[in-house]
């Protein structure tokens, strides 16, 4: 290219990129037609003399994101960087608390009600909260153990809520009960049963996802040695909200479902947004488990989480947005 011909690329170059001025208005302004511009913008980028740099910020994998969420047909995913060190010792770094706090202050409009379930990341998360618009906040699950409410997921609900300025519904429950029947006794108090009330109203959830071993599970963690024998022998690979999952995303041990206090896995699956909040190599399989289940839309995770879903493990025959879409007609 000439000078003359480079001053007229670099000029409408900055109209178009720049000025946001459309190929006709800058064919009209130049004398020449649509095409030529269209041709000059493309030689403009073949010989650098415009260069796009797409910025994100650094800790967020862009092309792993959109990757994650073509693969398994997800409405969101958002990749964050592994820590450096330790990465297959420590399931669900903090950081993915942080951003799923950004992605609910995006996705949660006014008026709607906002489920929290039991999990470290959902309640790293909920303390990360800075803004959010005026919501109810309820409880989808009980708590790990009863005396540890006020530091877990009833904080959670109490520090979303008054984030958001709504009302909050917590649960004063343990997750797991001795037998059916004690669950059962719990639902119907008046508390839970008005919390349990407004499962059906949940626009967005925000969930935790657990492999199946100690430490990364909390299910798995307050079972006994038996138990966790048994549901292992059914094939249990992830564990959601009390729910357990095979490798296949299909739900097995269910008779653990009638001694826990949270919400029904069909009740979860009418929710129009359900996001999960899972990282770390070691819990790889159980993030893919659930995301075959069809149960979650969306998902906060980190790279090495992420690079073993796009490489050794393969999505199912159910896409995991399987909800109509609520802003259709």
């Amino acid at each position: 290219m000439g000078p003359a011909e480079l001053v007229q690329a670099a000029a409408m170059a900055r109209r178009f990129y720049l000025e946001g001025k459309s190929k006709i208005q800058i064919a009209e302004e130049f004398g020449v037609s649509r095409f030529k511009v269209a041709r000059v913008l493309e030689t403009a980028l073949e010989r650098d003399l415009v260069r796009i740099e797409i910025r994100v910020p650094a800790e967020l994998d862009a092309e792993r994101s959109d990757a994650l969420r073509a693969r398994y047909g997800l409405r969101h995913a958002v990749v964050v960087e592994s820590p450096a060190e330790g990465v297959d010792e420590s399931p669900d770094p903090e950081n993915l608390g942080e951003v799923a706090a950004d992605l609910l202050g995006e996705l949660v409009t006014e008026g709607d009600v906002l489920g929290l379930a039991w999990g470290r990341s959902t309640i790293h998360m909920a303390a990360a909260l800075d803004r959010l618009p005026p919501c109810t906040v309820v409880q989808l699950t009980g708590v790990y153990d009863a005396g540890t409410a006020e530091r877990g997921s009833v904080e959670a609900v109490r520090r979303a809520a008054q984030v958001s300025g709504g009302e909050a519904h917590p649960i004063y429950a343990p997750m797991l009960l001795p037998d059916p029947a004690t669950a059962a006794a719990l639902r119907n108090q008046t508390g839970i049963a008005r919390a349990f009330d407004y499962f059906d109203k949940v626009t967005v959830a925000a969930v935790s996802i657990g492999s199946w071993e100690a430490g990364i599970s909390t299910v798995h963690d307050m079972l006994t040695e038996e138990e966790r024998g048994h549901y292992a022998t059914l094939g249990v690979a992830a564990e959601m909200s009390a729910h357990l999952f095979d490798a296949e995303g299909r739900r097995v041990g269910r008779d653990l479902g009638e001694r826990c206090i949270t919400v029904e896995a069909e009740r979860l699956r009418r929710v129009p947004e359900v996001v999960a909040i899972a990282g770390g190599l070691r819990k790889g399989e159980a993030i893919g488990a659930v995301l075959r289940s069809g149960l979650v839309t969306s998902l906060v995770t980190d790279t090495a989480a992420a690079d073993f879903l796009l490489t050794e493990f393969a999505p199912g025959p159910r896409p995991a947005l399987e909800r109509c879409d609520p802003d259709a007609d």
